[in-house]
């Protein structure tokens, strides 16, 4: 048996991990897309390193697009197999493969009308919604702790996870040589504890062999008392006494809902200034719409809340924008207001519009509240970069930049190693670190190690290991 890594391999995103069982049944751990502007990332995207018609079964952790959106690519191209995951993960994919089939069509068109200028060939899309439509046919979910037997060797168990709605940790008992099991965990990402939203990360079953995350392996998050303190001063700073807009890119699912939530309680309590706030995605109207139906995914403490206030994502003040002609209009708005918008990492939808149009007045605010790949442009803008180029134009940054790590969905090396402590180091033979930077990944590596971990390797693409 072996595991060879395609993707998320000494770099955060584009997550595709697959087993060799003995008997020549191949697995693949997610399908996910390459973002941001990392070199050949067009060429990963479009050659996956394998043939998706040698794949038997793939088992989808969560369905951020860095971890499910090459799957219509993959059916694209032959797949045929079952596809396993969450009930909550399915009903994501089902907007979220949308979208993006949608976004590369829309981002395509305005490329290729500058390529034929240049009589250029055009660009083809990865996929398309027909695509997308079958790869949807294939998926069969599984509830938290439930074990399914896919077939005569393979036994798979989905925990929670605690990172998006319906995000999992894949537990896989695979038969081996002289009828022995291999134990198989793989973290997908880790969520926070303590989310305002969500359940905290699960244990998980003893393992033989870890694929584990590391995109935070060498930070912590502030805690959240200070974070909530910070947002409403950064509000206050720039929409009250500046007069002027907080741009907030944030991804479409949890993060989004994450703040409005916080906003939410803040209009109950009195603590919101009169301030109108719009959410401009629709990708997020859509995933707010799921997450309303998905409450199994809720921490306890958000129930409660949710007795008291049945719409936790709506409020006085509060508009969800969908139309295009309405997003527009919100560049010509003079008033103080708060746009939260796609992506999170800014490299793609209507937030680039919103940072461009916003990006050189020195009265707004840019707030990141989550994980940007360093090659992005919500990274630059947050390693302080004065002079970006956002649809091929330059435009100096003259708006406050700010962070909150805090509201990241992944979890610090604090917060991991927490979720490690169901396991015993001695009987986990392997780890292999994916999903993070390399940097990150030594300092994290170490950290294990301090642990008692040992045998800790951070692949390379492409990179194959023996499983025994």
């Amino acid at each position: 048996m072996d595991i060879q890594f395609f993707g998320a391999a000494q770099m955060v995103t584009g997550s595709k991990h697959l087993i060799t069982t003995l008997n020549g049944t191949k697995i693949l751990l997610d399908c996910g897309l390459v973002q941001g502007h990392i070199q050949q990332r067009d060429d990963l995207n479009r050659h996956f390193g394998f043939d998706p018609k040698d794949i038997d079964y793939l088992i989808l952790s969560h369905g951020h697009i860095d971890h499910s959106g090459l799957i219509p690519r993959l059916v694209k191209e032959g797949f045929n197999g079952l596809i396993f995951c969450t009930p909550a993960t399915k009903s994501l994919c089902e907007i979220m493969l949308a979208d993006s089939a949608h976004i590369q069509t829309a981002d395509l068109k305005y490329v290729n009308k500058r390529r034929l200028k240049k009589d250029l060939v055009a660009i083809e899309p990865l996929y398309e919604m027909e695509d997308v439509e079958k790869a949807l046919s294939l998926m069969e979910v599984l509830d938290y702790e439930e074990e399914l037997k896919i077939d005569s060797e393979i036994k798979l168990t989905f925990t929670d996870a605690g990172h998006l709605l319906g995000s999992a940790c894949v537990n896989l008992d695979i038969k081996s040589a002289n009828n022995k099991r291999i134990k198989i965990a793989f973290s997908g990402d880790i969520g926070r504890y303590n989310d305002s939203i969500l359940r905290d990360p699960q244990a998980f079953p003893q393992c033989d062999y870890l694929i584990c995350e590391s995109t935070y392996g060498d930070r912590l998050h502030a805690i959240i008392g200070d974070a909530e303190k910070e947002l409403f001063s950064i509000i206050t700073e720039t929409c009250v006494n500046n007069k002027g807009k907080l741009i907030i890119p944030a991804f479409s699912v949890d993060r989004t809902q994450e703040i409005i939530y916080l906003l939410d309680k803040a209009v109950n309590e009195g603590r919101m200034p009169n301030i109108k706030v719009f959410v401009d995605s629709p990708l997020s109207v859509k995933a707010t719409d799921v997450m309303r139906k998905h409450q199994e995914c809720y921490r306890e403490e958000f129930m409660e809340y949710v007795h008291k206030d049945p719409d936790p994502f709506g409020f006085k003040n509060l508009t969800y924008v969908s139309d295009l002609e309405m997003s527009k209009a919100l560049n010509s708005l003079e008033e103080p207001c708060i746009i939260i918008s796609a992506s999170g990492m800014a490299e793609a939808g209507r937030i680039k519009h919103h940072i461009s149009n916003n990006i050189e007045n020195p009265n707004n605010t840019i707030l990141f509240v989550g994980y940007c790949t360093p090659e992005s442009l919500g990274g630059k803008l947050k390693n302080g970069e004065k002079l970006v180029r956002i649809f091929g134009e330059e435009y100096a940054v003259k708006a406050q930049i700010k962070k909150l790590d805090y509201y990241s969905a992944h979890a610090d090396y604090e917060e991991i190693l927490k979720w490690l402590a169901c396991q015993n180091p001695k009987k986990i033979r392997e780890i292999f670190l994916v999903h993070g930077e390399v940097k990150t990944q030594d300092i994290f590596k170490k950290k294990l190690m301090e642990k008692g971990y040992q045998n800790i390797h951070i692949p390379y693409l492409h990179e194959k290991f023996e499983l025994q």
